[in-house]
């Protein structure tokens, strides 16, 4: 109920200013019972009332991390991260005590960074935090954007060597830098965005955007729907970095494994007296929010069934300058 005011208030009393949340998913082993319940119910909320959702899973920071710790002791799953436990994240290596998840929450704070980098730095090509809803949504509902960072890591992992440049646009585009488990390559895509940071040039924007783009299947009615922001600032100890947001249908199954996990539950109407207990909590509403996730993921099923007839041409490549298309 608060989440709902909170947004709604927000769309209220500032309509031209874009609402884009970082929502964070349960993992299938969450300890959280009732976790099903809350995310199906903010999922509502965010679909109806925020322009932009970046969800993030928590078993994709974990793997990232073991991938980060692996790397920097050349191990399959160094001492920093313990599986299927809290997550220091190399505690050896960073100056002062960590508390749990500091590492994870580490991932989600860089993306955050990434996203207003142009607002805050100068750059030869800056994206305005409202072109990002411009030109990645095209209908209202669907505005759930896969996040990809590279590289993973921060100054701290020192020991980990600089990728070459077009390997950080082919890593922005694999599922082991995605902040959700889902294979981009294998959906559809509706749109994609990619923010540099560094010194990068807009060619190498166009060379690797055509390199990449027979690999990347998108609509057939957006072929080029590509946005780019280029941010001459890179992050603190690398030369450059990428974030690439991306419109693509392969969130569906993410949302059809959090369906799943509240049927079970709500078919024993189990846990639910917790929630009618709070003032303005109806059943009806846990009923709203399914169908409302259920229309989500037709849409995206619709929309996904199109890719088997995909017909793709070769048109002039054109990329999304700094005014909204």
């Amino acid at each position: 109920v608060v989440f709902q005011k909170v947004l709604s208030l927000l769309e209220e009393e500032f309509p031209d200013v874009c609402r884009i949340v970082t929502a964070v998913y349960p993992s299938a082993e969450d300890d959280v019972i009732t976790s099903p319940y809350n995310t199906v119910l903010a999922m509502q909320e965010l679909t109806e009332h925020a322009d932009c959702v970046l969800p993030v899973e928590n078993q994709s920071l974990l793997d990232i991390l073991n991938k980060i710790d692996a790397m920097s002791y050349g191990t399959k799953l160094g001492p920093g991260v313990k599986r299927n436990n809290c997550v220091t994240s190399g505690g050896s290596r960073l100056s002062g005590a960590q508390k749990p998840f500091d590492a994870m929450n580490n991932i989600v704070a860089n993306l955050l960074l990434n996203i207003t980098s142009s607002t805050r730095f100068e750059g030869s090509l800056n994206m305005d935090l409202n072109e990002i809803a411009m030109n990645l949504v095209p209908f209202p509902r669907l505005h759930y954007l896969v996040p990809s960072l590279t590289p993973l890591y921060s100054l701290a992992d020192v020991s980990i060597p600089t990728k070459r440049l077009d390997q950080m646009f082919s890593d922005a585009f694999s599922k082991d830098h995605q902040l959700i488990r889902a294979n981009l390559k294998h959906s559809l895509f509706l749109a994609s965005a990619l923010m540099v940071r560094g010194d990068v040039h807009m060619s190498d924007l166009r060379r690797n955007i055509e390199r990449l783009r027979s690999s990347l299947p998108f609509v057939s009615w957006n072929q080029e729907g590509w946005k780019t922001g280029l941010c001459s600032v890179p992050p603190v100890g690398h030369s450059h970095s990428m974030l690439a947001l991306s419109n693509n249908t392969c969130v569906k199954a993410t949302f059809m494994e959090l369906r799943d996990s509240f049927t079970k539950l709500y078919k024993k109407k189990a846990h639910l007296h917790h929630y009618l207990h709070v003032d303005g909590m109806e059943q009806s509403i846990f009923s709203e929010a399914l169908s409302s996730l259920t229309g989500l993921i037709e849409d995206y099923h619709h929309l996904d069934v199109s890719k088997s007839r995909l017909q793709r041409d070769t048109p002039r490549l054109r990329i999304a300058t700094g005014s909204s298309s």
